[in-house]
């Protein structure tokens, strides 16, 4: 599965209205500093200390406001 990797900070910047909120995000440990990668379903998943969590999703165009925010293409 290819993914993007980003940090909190950035992910916080990716999400509109209707996906992972602000509380969303500090409810399940994510912070500016959090590793996390989104898959090409749109799948969020956060780095813990022994793997991944899937935590949420992207809905809708999400594929090209991953690539234009991050900066960063599918690997």
């Amino acid at each position: 599965m290819r993914f993007v990797e980003v940090t909190g900070k950035r992910l916080a910047q990716i999400v509109n209205e209707g996906e992972l909120r602000d509380a969303d995000m500090a409810a399940v440990g994510i912070t500016d500093e959090t590793i996390v990668r989104i898959n090409q379903q749109g799948d969020i998943e956060v780095r813990r200390r022994e793997g991944w969590d899937v935590v949420g999703g992207l809905l809708g165009d999400y594929e090209e406001r991953v690539r234009q925010i991050s900066g960063l293409d599918w690997v």
